[in-house]
């Protein structure tokens, strides 16, 4: 059957998308309820509040943005 004046095809091909990509950071999963906000300049650390981001928080003592303790640790 002819397709719409572009080619003679008929649309079955195969896509250029990469299977398995797309999950997101952390491999599409949270790290859940528990566990600290690091400070990466200076150490400090505070409790994690579930459905607070530890990125949306401020470090107490040096007013850097946190990051989540797991993550921290995944880069050393």
């Amino acid at each position: 059957m002819p397709g719409n004046g572009m080619g003679n095809g008929t649309g079955r091909g195969q896509g250029l998308g990469r299977s398995g990509s797309g999950r997101g950071r952390n491999g599409g999963g949270g790290f859940g309820s528990g566990g600290y906000c690091v400070c990466a300049h200076c150490g400090a650390k505070v409790p994690h509040a579930r459905g607070t981001k530890c990125t949306d928080l401020r470090c107490p003592e040096c007013g850097k943005p946190m990051v989540r303790e797991e993550l921290l640790n995944k880069k050393k």
